[in-house]
């Protein structure tokens, strides 16, 4: 839980230690740290194997594989934009696109309306990787093998369809998931029914990995003859199923939460949460103005000038710090917090409108205004993230 009176803070925009790469499109693109982790491993290992295929090289086959790397990582930030270009033709916004350690995520604020317009949101990083994968295999074509170039357009063809055979396995959180989650949402009726049908293929696909994938490692491995490296191999392919398995997990768990959420976000309304008010000039002391709200049954306190116009907004958290001897000699107002616009809401907002008014303003209280400017109440972030952890907490209505 969080501790009471504490502000409801603004997500951050950037990822830690991200680094901001550009901005396609309008939308920023960072490298997570985890990134430099991959690229050396790929530079060291693919480096390895262009030992066998170019022994001539020496040395620099480590330059070569590390441009491999850079590039392979190119095709899946274009792989991410095709997301994102979808994402925004369908007016949907997109808060960034991260580059880590199991490829991208393109971060994209809304559902998609419809599950036509899901399917091809999703479908279209998987194409465009598979027509990248075809443009390297052109490319390849009048390129004599055994170069240097023939071997960067071969790996690169083969990785592009490897991430596109990849991203198409029908479970969350990959875009295989993601169609299959449109498909079961068109014929249900029920965005959550195709969001729990996809995340519980993800999930077997997470252990379906984690098993099948050191399996079949070891079985072509054993089916090559005897190779000293076997026990490492074998121990190196366990471990990158348990890594692969685990995100997969994670991220199909995530999708359900994520899709509870948006369920239950309506059900924040403003208007529901807001304490009622009493109004008290700036020379009251606290103890008059509590003893005002508990003969109005009201909970808040709003400090207003001599015309009744709101000026200051009494915090829960510093009424508590006044022993009660104290509260005839404080004044409420010196344990008011001045009110800025973003402190002023509207009864009707509700949902994510309102989550995203407090996001962008923190504070540990609100005025909560009608739209002719009337004083309605007080809102306290406290109280709603109590209600929206109940929501998150109660059952699916459609699972």
């Amino acid at each position: 839980g969080t501790p009471k009176g504490r502000p409801i803070r603004s997500p951050p925009r950037g990822p830690g230690g991200g680094l901001l790469m550009g901005r396609p499109f309008g939308v920023p693109v960072y490298v997570g740290p985890s990134w430099f982790l991959v690229a050396a491993l790929i530079t060291w290992v693919f480096g390895g194997q262009l030992e066998r295929v170019l022994p001539d090289l020496g040395a620099a086959r480590y330059l070569v594989s590390l441009f491999f790397a850079v590039a392979f990582y190119g095709s899946v930030l274009v792989h991410e934009l095709a997301h994102t270009v979808v994402a925004l033709r369908f007016k949907l916004p997109v808060r960034r696109i991260q580059l880590q350690f199991f490829g991208g995520v393109s971060e994209i604020e809304k559902e998609a309306e419809t599950p036509g317009r899901e399917f091809l949101l999703a479908f279209s990083g998987p194409l465009l990787s598979i027509v990248l994968g075809g443009v390297f295999y052109l490319a390849l074509q009048p390129v004599e093998r055994g170069t240097v170039l023939g071997v960067l357009l071969a790996a690169l063809m083969i990785s592009n369809l490897v991430v596109a055979a990849f991203n198409l396995l029908p479970g969350l959180p990959l875009d295989g998931g993601r169609m299959l989650r449109a498909v079961v949402w068109k014929i249900s009726g029920r965005p959550m029914t195709g969001t729990v049908a996809a995340a519980w293929v993800g999930r077997a696909l997470a252990v379906s990995v984690l098993i099948g994938l050191p399996l079949v490692s070891q079985s072509t491995t054993f089916g090559a003859g005897p190779d000293t490296s076997v026990g490492v191999d074998t121990v190196t392919d366990a471990l990158l199923a348990a890594i692969i398995a685990a995100i997969i997990w994670t991220g199909a768990g995530n999708s359900l939460r994520m899709a509870r959420l948006r369920e239950h976000l309506p059900e924040l309304r403003a208007r529901t949460l807001t304490r009622r008010a009493v109004p008290v000039e700036t020379n009251t002391s606290l103890a008059e103005a509590l003893r005002r709200a508990n003969d109005a049954g009201a909970r808040a306190l709003v400090v207003v000038d001599g015309h009744g116009a709101p000026l200051s907004l009494v915090r829960e958290s510093a009424i508590a710090g006044v022993p009660e001897h104290r509260r005839p000699w404080v004044h409420a107002s010196e344990l008011a917090q001045d009110l800025t616009d973003g402190m002023r809401v509207s009864a009707e907002l509700a949902g994510e409108d309102l989550l995203n008014a407090l996001r962008a303003t923190p504070a540990t209280e609100y005025l909560v205004v009608e739209e002719t400017g009337e004083i309605y109440g007080v809102l306290s972030a406290a109280d709603v993230e109590r209600a929206f952890v109940r929501a998150m907490a109660r059952p699916s209505a459609s699972t």
